[in-house]
């Protein structure tokens, strides 16, 4: 029975020992309608006890008061004291100068946050499933995540649990069917432009239509794998005390605790950005020539080898090369442009509707001073700056990285040229356009971008 395996996953992960306090996340859809029901069950035969119902109110779509009253109506129903609030998402994700989808999980999780406060809870859960963990496993694949990354959602994230990972969706809603519950659909779940529901709509059935009919069920298992490896493997830099700041003992580690504790010890120092793969491949690299020395620029921070030390300085990444000859960094507003008074030229930028954006896509095979780039996918703002030592990004049309500085040199750019070369990056520095050559793959137009951003060199 669905029951049982809620009970199973809870028990497994030790989600909610009897006299847990819970605050259930509805949103309207069968997931957490679902999640609902079930609890109720558990609430009454004395497992834990639900404290409450929470709501948030995103306002992103028409239907959004109509999914709130729906949940008051549901949480009175089932006797539970009713909190909701709700917050202009949009608005939010433009002041923050960050996605759309980035502020709304940040809302919600704040949300949560004061909704386990309210009722004096001591977890808040959520209607995440089988076939969650699966859709999250492949787009976190396709982006080229790690074993942190694939590992996907995780049965506890702090106070947030979620009791339905081991039931698929469709079992869910047959149990809401038999039982004559109701719950409403979000429409926007159709949408294929958003890359989850494209993952969903598309991908998945044409893998298990293709290749394996368990493709969810074999996700979803790797995930699990993913997240064990992980566990492990922060627990083994824990336990040795694995310190960035000795070369030598980081050398005497296995390559995956090394990577692991430069990683972390690279977002402890990143201020919130984002280091990547790449960022943190550089420092290895670094550390693993035998006497080298020079350093390397990550977000929000600069790493050297100083002999048989690693040193990690905070600062912007462009602090360490302010005096450099040649060093810029300038912000790129949207719609806007800036001025390179170092070299003399002008880099702009304007979003346009997927129509003008082909337009001007075809133009870019004959010019190379013009770039189209997916609206989506980088984060704002953007910004203008020279290249970094260990600067890297995947040409269009290039099956994986490849160092800025080979590609310069295969595109015969003179060495004295070569820093005085325009890049627009994203906030998390991964480099979008290497203006007046190329952009990076991951940021290339496909069919389903509704708009695109133009991106253009000239001379001042």
């Amino acid at each position: 029975m669905l029951i049982d395996r809620v009970r199973r996953t809870i028990r497994r992960h030790d989600l909610a020992p009897p006299g847990t306090r819970v605050v259930i996340a509805l949103s309207g859809g069968g997931d957490s309608v679902a999640l609902a029901h079930l609890l109720r069950e558990l609430d009454e035969s004395g497992e834990l006890s639900v404290t409450g119902v929470a709501h948030f109110n995103h306002q992103l779509r028409e239907e959004a008061d109509r999914d709130e009253a729906f949940c008051r109506t549901l949480a009175g129903a089932l006797g539970w004291p009713f909190l909701a609030d709700r917050e202009d998402v949009r608005a939010r994700a433009a002041a923050e100068r960050r996605s759309t989808e980035d502020a709304a999980r940040t809302a919600r999780h704040e949300f949560f946050e004061r909704a386990r406060t309210h009722f004096s809870a001591d977890v808040v859960a959520v209607g995440h499933t089988r076939d969650d963990q699966a859709e999250t496993f492949l787009l976190r694949l396709l982006r080229g995540a790690g074993p942190r990354g694939l590992s996907s959602m995780h049965p506890r994230n702090g106070h947030i649990i979620r009791p339905l990972l081991d039931c698929r969706r469709a079992e869910l809603r047959a149990h809401l069917g038999e039982r004559g519950m109701a719950f409403v659909e979000d429409e926007t779940n159709a949408d294929v432009a958003i890359p989850r529901n494209r993952v969903r709509a598309e991908l998945l059935p044409l893998l298990e239509s293709r290749f394996n009919p368990s493709m969810v069920d074999t996700l979803a298992s790797h995930a699990e794998l993913a997240r064990d490896d992980w566990t492990w493997m922060l627990d083994e830099v824990r336990s040795k005390k694995l310190e960035v700041r000795s070369v030598a003992e980081l050398q005497a580690a296995p390559r995956a605790l090394r990577r692991l504790a430069v990683w972390r010890a690279m977002n402890e120092a990143a201020d919130g950005r984002t280091v990547s793969l790449e960022h943190v491949e550089a420092v290895l690299e670094l550390l693993e020539s035998p006497g080298s020395s020079g350093s390397i620029d990550a977000p929000g921070h600069v790493v050297e080898r100083v002999g048989d030390r690693l040193v990690l300085r905070s600062g912007r990444s462009d602090d360490a090369r302010a005096s450099a000859p040649d060093s810029f960094r300038y912000q790129l507003s949207i719609p806007g442009q800036v001025t390179l008074p170092e070299h003399g030229y002008i880099v702009s930028a304007e979003l346009a509707a997927a129509e003008a954006g082909a337009q001007a896509l075809r133009a870019t095979a004959r010019n190379r001073a013009m770039a189209v780039v997916a609206a989506d996918g980088w984060t704002a703002p953007l910004a203008v700056r020279n290249r970094r030592p260990g600067d890297r990004f995947r040409p269009f049309g290039l099956d994986g990285q490849k160092k800025l500085q080979d590609f310069l040199v295969d595109r015969k750019v003179a060495r004295a040229e070569r820093d005085r070369v325009p890049l627009v990056v994203d906030e998390n520095d991964r480099i979008v356009w290497v203006a007046g050559h190329e952009i990076d793959e991951a940021f290339r137009v496909t069919e389903a971008s509704r708009a695109v951003l133009i991106l253009t060199l000239r001379q001042a």
